[in-house]
């Protein structure tokens, strides 16, 4: 009889049809793979009995959440070499129905059912993390996603962001890693100012404003008058304190409120960054058409938001299993190009659209190297299955950055007043920098 982790390697070899590109480390101590390789390690029978019940990324997230997996050396090695056969199978891939056609995969199976113990009879309990997911977008159930994202305790974002608490990605001058991730985030909100043409006195909207970074920014630089919404008690309980601290309290009102119900406009200007992948495919033109009527004629939006890649079918999109699950309750990506055309549906003219693809990975790798630096403190302050499910989102991410399977884009747009003229400058891309 083989050991455990010499049947694992022979069940994926045949479900996958590839080579097993990990090393595999079993609870019985056994090894199987490529020495030289990064190991994945199953450590009890546990996490073959999620992978049965829910055979796919979930069964594995679910794994991982729960300790039942975990990773010897480079977690973002291992996530590169399991990409293609987990998180970026091509669309014609071979399904796992059409392998289990395969008389040799049957049997694989059939001997993993026995590896798994008789307890495979009753499926694991999921995480407690886990949450389902219902993409019905009202009030009641975004608030309910973004409380269940956002309201992980203030002291646990610190610890991951650092002290700019800006939750999207940085500016960066360059990857050779000479910047900070402060000065990269400053340069970032700088940025935002710069295309919304803020001056002293204008009204600004920041939707989803956070802990109140851009707010500040905006107001403290460029003397502007802010009003920030959010769904989150505690992000607009950190976001009034430092707008306090900063003596800002005349112009920056922090509010817990949905941006659909903001009656005050018009702005001059509305920034939204990060918060536009929670509205959610079948809203998305009623959230563009809110901000067009909060806008003063003439005034100027700027929608930050990560793009997933079209699909050549795009009835086939699905909402990733792991995202949905654990990280964004609700949650959905568009292409690039159908926001562009739901923001013109709207009546907005797009001045300009800039990708920050890279930037956003090199973002992503700063805050996971400040959570694995300081990987105790986050799991006392999250628990130490929301700090897995940080972790793996995380670096999941950057490598999803990197390799173009997302991206991320500033788009700037402008309600045309009367007359049609843009109020930008001939050559904008300047920014007045």
């Amino acid at each position: 009889m083989q050991d455990a982790a010499s049947r694992l390697k022979t069940l994926f070899e045949q479900v996958s049809g590839a080579p097993l590109p990990v090393r595999l480390r079993a609870w019985d101590g056994s090894t199987a793979g490529p020495p030289e390789a990064p190991a994945l390690v199953v450590r009890n029978r546990r996490a073959l009995r999620r992978l049965l019940w829910k055979p796919g990324e979930l069964g594995l997230a679910r794994a991982w959440v729960a300790g039942d997996l975990g990773v010897e050396g480079d977690l973002y090695a291992v996530l590169d070499l399991m990409a293609g056969h987990v998180w970026e199978r091509d669309e014609d891939a071979r399904s796992l129905t059409d392998a289990l056609r395969d008389p040799e995969v049957r049997a694989a199976v059939r001997d993993l059912l026995k590896l798994a113990g008789p307890a495979v009879l009753v499926p694991p309990e999921p995480p407690r993390e886990e949450v389902r997911a219902r993409h019905r977008h009202t009030r009641r159930t975004d608030r309910r996603a973004v409380s269940h994202h956002y309201d992980v305790g203030n002291d646990f974002y610190e610890l991951v962001l650092g002290p700019s608490m800006v939750y999207s990605c940085a500016y960066w001058p360059a990857a050779d890693g000479t910047a900070t991730l402060e000065a990269a985030q400053h340069d970032k909100l700088d940025l935002v100012c710069r295309k919304l043409g803020l001056t002293p006195g204008a009204r600004l909207l920041d939707v989803g404003c956070g802990w109140g970074s851009m707010a500040v920014h905006a107001a403290r630089e460029y003397g502007v008058r802010v009003v920030g919404v959010t769904l989150s008690q505690e992000q607009a309980a950190y976001a009034r304190k430092r707008v306090a601290e900063e003596g800002l309290t005349d112009r920056v009102e922090i509010r817990v409120q949905d941006y659909r119900d903001v009656t005050d406009g018009p702005y001059d200007a509305i920034s939204s960054i990060g918060m536009a992948e929670h509205v959610g495919a079948d809203k998305y033109l009623a959230y563009a058409e809110d901000l067009y009527r909060l806008l003063a004629p003439g005034g100027r939006l700027l929608n930050h938001q990560i793009s997933r890649r079209p699909q050549r079918d795009e009835r086939t999109y699905s909402v990733d299993g792991f995202i949905d699950a654990y990280v964004f309750p609700d949650g959905e990506l568009a292409p690039i190009g159908i926001t562009v055309t739901q923001l013109e549906r709207a009546g907005f003219e797009v001045r300009d659209v800039e990708s920050l693809r890279e930037h956003y990975a090199l973002t992503l790798r700063a805050w996971v190297a400040h959570l694995e630096a300081r990987w105790a403190r986050a799991a006392a302050l999250a628990g130490p299955g929301r700090a897995r499910v940080w972790r793996l989102y995380m670096a999941a991410s950057a490598l999803g950055f990197e390799r173009n399977r997302l991206g991320v884009n500033q788009v700037l747009a402008v309600r045309p007043p009367e007359g049609g003229a843009s109020g930008l400058p001939l050559r904008a891309r300047t920014w007045g920098a």
